[in-house]
């Protein structure tokens, strides 16, 4: 499918749900402050992509209610500036700085060799670290950029986050920030867009899809290990990475958009709430469980997907589940 096919559908079908995205504020005058204000000292708490956004806003949220925060930032000195500016905000002093290239799946695997030596328990996982990439790049693994951040990296470092995440249970929750252009798009096996023209739109939303049957998939192979996985969409927020990736859709909906502590709202809700007011396995927005399948766009059936799917990414990535 052509860019501008893609594009065009996406607006004209959809606008509607993007509108109440962007727009809807009347959810957050239902929100309870309590919720959110639970305080989670000496609580270990991983976010990737921690830098700027949504991740920078997390990490905050996070630190501001007392936990020991992992930064976990592909760039050394963006990530030590967010480091600091987030222990000055926050008076919190146990934020830290992770080193690790998400794109690769070796530096994943040499970050978790060296975080797992600390032998803390991990009680909150976020996979934040996004990308969407217009152009194909090829990484020095040889996989397509987007599919290696978006999809091989979020499961790499959940799946070797596990038995760290065991030792928190049955407290231990992962919560993946996926996003409502997933609803566009089926599950496929062509996991690097290789079968057709690149379209790095729909490889986001596709990769997005994953995230969200990737989440299911674990909720349910560890449902009895006291771990919970949850999805979520943070609606559209004005980003330093939509403004990258989507300039124009930007600029256009400049000072409209989320701020990111607004997207980051139901990531630090799903991170306090009591394990039984939560599922594992869903998909979460503006505090509340919805919907991952739209009724026109025929995408629920493709989740049967999913475990050929989980066994591509585990031979790719060389993990032994």
């Amino acid at each position: 499918m052509e860019t501008n096919s893609f594009w065009d559908l996406w607006v004209s079908e959809f606008h509607q749900v993007w509108f109440h995205y962007i727009h809807c504020r009347e959810h957050s005058k239902q929100f309870k402050p309590e919720d959110t204000q639970t305080r989670i000292e000496g609580k270990n708490c991983i976010v990737t992509g921690a830098n700027s956004g949504i991740g920078f806003a997390t990490a905050e949220g996070l630190a501001s209610r007392g936990a020991n925060v992992y930064m976990v930032c592909r760039n050394k000195e963006r990530g030590e500036a967010a480091q600091s500016k987030i222990q000055s905000n926050t008076g919190n002093q146990n934020v830290h700085l992770e080193v690790c290239d998400l794109s690769s799946v070796s530096d994943i695997k040499s970050f978790a060799s060296q975080f797992s030596s600390k032998d803390v328990p991990v009680h909150i996982l976020v996979n934040n670290a996004g990308l969407l990439e217009h152009n194909r790049i090829t990484t020095s693994e040889g996989f397509e950029l987007n599919f290696a951040v978006n999809v091989l990296g979020t499961y790499a470092m959940t799946e070797l986050m596990l038995p760290l995440l065991e030792k928190a249970a049955p407290d231990a929750r992962v919560i993946t920030v996926s996003s409502g252009g997933m609803y566009t798009t089926p599950l496929t096996k062509d996991l690097q867009f290789s079968e057709e023209n690149f379209n790095g739109v729909q490889q986001y939303s596709r990769n997005k899809r994953v995230q969200v049957a990737l989440t299911e998939k674990w909720a349910e192979i560890n449902k009895n290990k006291g771990i919970g996985f949850y999805s979520m969409h943070p609606g559209w927020a004005e980003t330093p990475g939509v403004a990258t990736s989507l300039p124009s859709f930007s600029k256009a909906l400049s000072g409209k958009l989320r701020t990111n502590e607004e997207g980051a709202d139901t990531i630090i809700w799903l991170a306090l709430q009591p394990k039984e007011k939560v599922v594992s396995g869903s998909f979460y927005f503006d505090r509340a469980e919805a919907p991952k399948h739209l009724m026109f766009a025929a995408t629920s059936g493709s989740h049967a997907l999913i475990d050929s799917i989980f066994e591509s990414l585990k031979s790719l990535s060389s993990i032994s589940a």
